[in-house]
């Protein structure tokens, strides 16, 4: 009888000690989640970004060795341009790289994907396909997450009117300045919408954080543009 309680006493150390070890860890992730964001997604979104950036680049250089854009001025660049963005569109696949985008005062830097589905935004920030790319003018939008996969967005609402936001193309680099941050409902599709004569750039996430009840986007206006 003796051996019996001895073995079911260390079985249920066992499991205390399995349970103790998995709360320790739920905790843990929750409190990692909340500071900075979901580590496990994160990890894999990481190995994502790693890969794309290895097509990015691999692409690159093959457009680049068809499209030899000369930095001019004036209305003949914004034509080149605009031709190496529609062919580069035309190139573009469901999860392809984009390009990236560069968020300097928040210290971020990713690879954007085309897509706006849940496979592709576990990849990192997605392109949404039927809005033009930078340089073919009228407003680009990109969605991100704030809290998963690498949480790209999260810190967005700490961008100020006037800071920059850079994408940087394989045919070329835009800067953007943002010109305001605004809370909008998610049936709110007008934020993609053309703005006549200029070309703008609009950033989308979830808020607030930990909810999908309304969105966070952020407006930007073209700056500058140079060819790569």
């Amino acid at each position: 009888m003796s051996r019996r309680r001895h073995g079911v006493r260390a079985v249920l150390h066992f499991v205390a000690s399995v349970l103790i070890t998995s709360g320790i860890l739920m905790l843990a992730d929750a409190g990692l989640t909340l500071a900075w964001q979901e580590p496990v997604s994160a990890f894999l979104a990481q190995r994502q970004q790693d890969e794309l950036a290895n097509k990015l680049d691999r692409a690159t250089q093959d457009f680049s060795a068809q499209h030899q854009l000369v930095p001019i001025s004036g209305l003949d660049r914004r034509r080149d341009l605009a031709r190496a963005a529609r062919d580069w569109r035309a190139r573009l696949k469901k999860g392809d790289p984009i390009g990236r985008i560069v968020l300097p005062t928040l210290h971020r830097r990713y690879v954007v994907v085309e897509g706006t589905d849940t496979d592709s935004l576990r990849k990192g920030p997605g392109h949404y396909p039927k809005t033009p790319l930078p340089g073919e003018g009228g407003t680009i939008a990109i969605a991100g997450h704030r809290t998963t996969y690498l949480a790209p967005f999260r810190t967005v609402n700490k961008l100020k009117p006037g800071q920059e936001i850079d994408l940087n193309m394989p045919y070329g680099r835009f800067v953007y300045s943002v010109e305001k941050i605004q809370i909008v409902p998610p049936t709110a599709l007008w934020i993609t919408k053309r703005v006549p004569g200029r070309e703008r750039l609009v950033l989308s996430a979830c808020h607030p954080l930990y909810s999908a009840s309304k969105r966070i986007v952020v407006f930007a206006r073209l700056s500058r543009a140079d060819a790569g």
